[in-house]
């Protein structure tokens, strides 16, 4: 057994999720639903980054506060995730107590192991609004590849940006240019992990990799010293004289939320959270449980979790560094980047309200952008639902079931398991579970699908609607195995479609998922049988397709 830590990103509490961001935030339920089926104590957390000056910025515009403002999107994220049957065994919020003394506790024992300096710099600050500017609302030129970049990242060519790098600068919230005004700020001392980082990474297995082609750049490239506090009124208060109008900078505070999550989670349940953190803990043998722990997140949030973080556990001393790092590409809308501004997007809520969780949970895992950029399209959605989950899933299901509801009243036939799917299910168990930990999903998914398929030839081939008649034996054997197959399914599909997985698990009387072989007795009643999936009429493809070009013109 191992101890298994899988923080999932924290989405921005400023507006509804779209796909695209579902997409890199989906296969964390896939390895915490697998690795707790594996028989691991698995501890996933995540929550809602409800700090920063969008939040702050939008909260004005309507006349709410902050907090509020954060309120409404944490709500929505949390009934999306609830509705995906995302199984957190924490998700929470960084606008409150707990985090902020976790980030504050964690702030003074980097100050305090010589991690963080004062120095005066230049810093955007908007005469018209009267604010200084965090990286993100400053927008210009990025001076490497000539794109439009904000001020700490340029998403073209991924450069880690300050903002007084960027050519023809404007503020992004009244377009003005900004200008340089001095300010105090503490700062990370990044550089001097140079060493200790690049003898991390290489090291490092199991990371996806565009996660390992980044972070060699950034270490090639060498590494800066950050700023760890900002002029911002809405965040975590530095815990440092002089410091009282400024916060603590969010990408040190949000990545940070993964511990006081985790400390939380501990609190509220009288668990360990030592057991996720600490190499060092021991359990109650006296033994050391391995910890394996996985980071799920976009692209972009590369540099976050596989430098900037580990830099973080490294200078607090003692903590756990990330083992994997699952990063996702990004995800295109029929062919064109996602863009909130435009409305160009699919929204989570909206995709929810008209269709089942496990037809988008398989579409994200089997389409979506795991290690190169995807696109999703109503088409491809619509087809994949009805060829692969309702044409080869919901098929074989439904017709082994009601066949043998028809010829054997309804209970599992006194058969023999056919031997080469008795080890064709033990191989499959082994080769899927290699996969999903190595964060192969899609082919972990398609490798299940295709003894699916290979299921339905069997069916086929055995003919058991003739067995029934002349070799009643040998009927009786086909529909034992078919039942035994999908009872596997069962399990082998829950990490990501739990909810149809769920509905089998009723229809065959089984308990939770494990993951090895299961059996279903002889004479078992099958229960409470329906339809795993409905098909998709085709005509919503251009209904789709049309209501999301009229919600570009509306927004």
């Amino acid at each position: 057994m191992e101890n298994i830590f899988i923080g999932g990103a924290w989405p921005y509490a400023n507006g509804s999720l779209h796909l695209g961001r579902l997409a890199s935030i989906l296969p964390g339920d896939i390895l915490a639903r697998y690795h707790r089926a594996k028989g691991d104590a698995v501890l996933y957390v995540s929550g809602s980054d409800c700090h920063g000056t969008p939040v702050a910025v939008q909260a004005a515009q309507e006349g709410v506060t902050p907090g509020a403002f954060a309120s409404r999107y944490h709500q929505e994220f949390t009934e999306c995730f609830n509705t995906l049957g995302f199984t957190y065994d924490l998700y929470t919020r960084t606008d409150q107590e707990h985090h902020h003394n976790v980030v504050r506790e964690l702030f003074l024992k980097l100050l305090g192991n010589g991690h963080l300096y004062q120095k005066s710099t230049l810093q955007c600050y908007c005469e018209q609004d009267q604010r200084f500017l965090p990286d993100r609302y400053v927008e210009g030129i990025c001076p490497v590849c000539g794109q439009q970049a904000r001020g700490d990242q340029c998403d073209y060519c991924s450069t880690i940006l300050d903002p007084a790098d960027l050519l023809e600068r404007t503020c992004k919230i009244c377009g003005t240019p900004p200008v340089l005004r001095s300010t105090l700020h503490y700062y990370l001392s990044l550089s001097s992990f140079q060493s200790t980082l690049t003898e991390y990474v290489d090291s490092a297995q199991g990371w996806r990799e565009n996660a390992l082609r980044l972070t060699r750049r950034y270490l090639q490239e060498g590494l800066q010293d950050r700023a760890a506090t900002r002029d911002l009124d809405w965040g975590v208060d530095v815990p440092a004289d002089g410091f009282k109008d400024k916060k603590i900078y969010v990408w040190i505070e949000a990545v940070s939320g993964y511990l006081s999550a985790s400390k939380q989670w501990a609190a509220e349940t009288g668990g360990k959270w030592e057991d996720f953190w600490l190499d060092t803990a021991e359990d109650d043998l006296g033994e050391r449980p391995p910890i394996t722990a996985y980071y799920v997140h976009g692209k972009d949030n590369v540099p976050f979790h596989s430098l900037i973080w580990p830099a973080l556990l490294i200078g607090a001393g003692g903590l756990h560094l990330p083992d994997r790092i699952l990063s996702c590409e990004y995800m295109t809308l029929e062919g064109e980047k996602f863009s909130t501004s435009r409305n160009w997007a699919v929204w989570v809520p909206d995709i929810l309200s008209r269709y089942e969780p496990d037809s988008i949970r398989y579409f994200l895992t089997a389409n979506g952008p795991e290690k190169r950029d995807a696109d999703f399209s109503w088409r491809e959605f619509i087809y994949s639902h009805n060829s692969e989950l309702l044409g080869a899933f919901g098929n074989f299901v439904n017709r082994s079931l009601v066949f043998m509801n028809k010829a054997w009243n309804g209970k599992v036939p006194a058969g023999t398991l056919d031997a080469a799917w008795a080890s064709s299910l033990d191989n499959l168990y082994a080769g899927a579970g290699r996969l999903i930990e190595a964060g192969s999903f899609k082919e972990a998914l398609e490798l299940v699908f295709a003894h699916i398929r290979k299921a339905n030839k069997y069916f086929d081939q055995q003919q058991p609607w003739l067995q029934t008649g002349n070799d009643p034996a040998g009927c009786a054997s086909t529909l034992y195995t078919c039942v035994q197959i999908i009872a596997n399914l069962s399990n082998l599909l829950n990490p990501f479609i739990p909810f149809s997985c769920a509905k089998i698990r009723g229809f065959l009387s089984l308990g939770e998922p494990e993951w090895q072989p299961v059996y279903v007795q002889a004479q078992q009643t099958v229960q409470g049988l329906e339809l795993l999936f409905e098909r998709i009429d085709v005509k919503r493809i251009d209904e789709e397709t049309q209501r999301l070009t009229g919600q570009q013109h509306n927004g």
